[in-house]
């Protein structure tokens, strides 16, 4: 067992249960990063932290109607940066998961949260309300990248908030963007091993991506931001996951790596394909309903968001009932992602269908997917390089 948790030392196979998770989106940054095209606002004037627990609470009560009583697997706070809440906040917000579903003693409880001096000081509220996993967004150990991917913190604030985490929650991660301008396959091999070194147990490793609406995609494309190209992509690709397991920690997930036992328990939920309630600003869930599975959607701008949820008793503005082929192909497009690729038998009982042995003996025969056993597939690491490409041709 990892000291102070229930968690097992090893991960549990894939069941076909994944479990049911609650995802808390709070939308707030300091600022916006200008490579991220996620659902985050900044707000000068602040923002009235009351107010949104309340709405919390609301949202809650109302997804609790819909899902019905459930036993939560894991709780994710993320965003936008929900290390800029009050530790009172994440734990009012946490009393009315509890109050709604069943939440056991000591299931995985993650934070997303920023580096930066005066987040960092708020860890051991964040601890004493509840919290166990923290999930930091670094993405750079040097200060020249730092300064140009927009962050708010230098490198010696993130040396110091990683130790802080090591030493005041049981299971802590961070994350790393590569595939940065004028990098290098040595310069990242370096950077990766010290983070590696720093790490406890877990990373998260993501090659920089060009999104468009923000000021890193009218930069590019201006040609005023070079970044690696396809066949150097690959390479810093490579080279992450095989540093990564010669290491210790392999990857589980596309852009994941952990010690055994160490994975992200939410994101597996995701990934393999369970049912999780959004709740919050921008927020997406799926979830088991008595007439099938839906996808649910809330408000993106946190102030609507709020009008909404004191008018209806939540900020959805999407629900829509997934059919069995749509669900098959979601599974397909999560399931992939990981390592232990997906049960071949919970496909078919969703598509109604077997995966059409031509196209799988061609990828097979290409490198991109190998047979597990007779029930399971999953992407070679080449595979993984065109992932998008594979699930759209075993979809067919």
């Amino acid at each position: 067992m990892l000291p102070g948790s229930n968690f097992p030392d090893a991960i549990a196979p894939d069941t076909g249960n994944p479990g049911f998770g609650v995802y808390l989106h709070w939308p707030f940054c300091a600022a916006k990063c200008p490579y991220c095209d996620f659902n985050s606002h900044v707000r000068h004037a602040g923002v009235d932290q009351q107010a949104y627990v309340a709405a919390f609470a609301r949202e809650i009560a109302t997804m609790r109607e819909i899902s019905g009583p459930r036993v939560i697997t894991s709780m994710f706070f993320g965003g936008g940066t929900p290390s800029l809440m009050a530790p009172e906040t994440v734990a009012a917000i946490l009393d009315a998961v509890r109050a709604a579903w069943v939440v056991p003693d000591g299931i995985e409880i993650t934070l997303e949260a920023n580096p930066s001096s005066v987040e960092a000081g708020r860890f051991r509220g964040y601890r004493d309300a509840g919290v166990n996993r923290v999930s930091m967004g670094v993405q750079a150990l040097n200060d020249a990248d730092l300064k140009r991917l927009g962050r708010l913190h230098d490198r010696a604030e993130a040396l110091k908030a990683i130790g802080l985490a090591r030493e005041i929650f049981p299971r802590m991660s961070f994350d790393l963007i590569y595939a940065r301008p004028d990098q290098t396959l040595q310069a990242w091999e370096a950077e990766l091993k010290e983070a590696i070194s720093l790490a406890a147990d877990h990373l998260s490793l993501y090659q920089l991506t060009i999104e468009e609406g923000t000021p890193f995609y009218g930069l590019h494309k201006a040609g005023k931001l070079i970044v690696p190209d396809g066949e150097l992509s690959a390479e810093l690709y490579e080279l992450t996951r095989q540093v990564c397991e010669d290491h210790g920690l392999p990857a589980y997930e596309v852009s994941n790596h952990a010690r055994p036992g160490a994975e992200s328990r939410h994101n597996l939920t995701y990934w393999r394909y369970g049912d999780y309630a959004g709740i919050g600003p921008g927020a997406h869930g799926r979830l088991l309903t008595a007439e099938g599975k839906i996808a649910t959607a809330t408000e993106r701008s946190p102030e609507k968001w709020l009008e909404l949820v004191s008018a209806n008793g939540h900020g959805m503005i999407e629900t829509s009932e997934l059919s069995a082929s749509e669900q098959a192909d979601e599974l397909l497009l999560m399931g992939l992602r990981l390592r232990e690729g997906i049960d071949l038998k919970r496909w078919s009982a969703l598509s109604g269908r077997i995966l059409d042995v031509e196209r799988t003996g061609f990828l097979i025969s290409h490198g991109m997917i190998e047979q597990m056993d007779p029930d399971r597939i999953r992407c070679t690491p080449e595979g993984m390089l065109v992932l998008d490409a594979v699930v759209a041709d075993l979809a067919f």
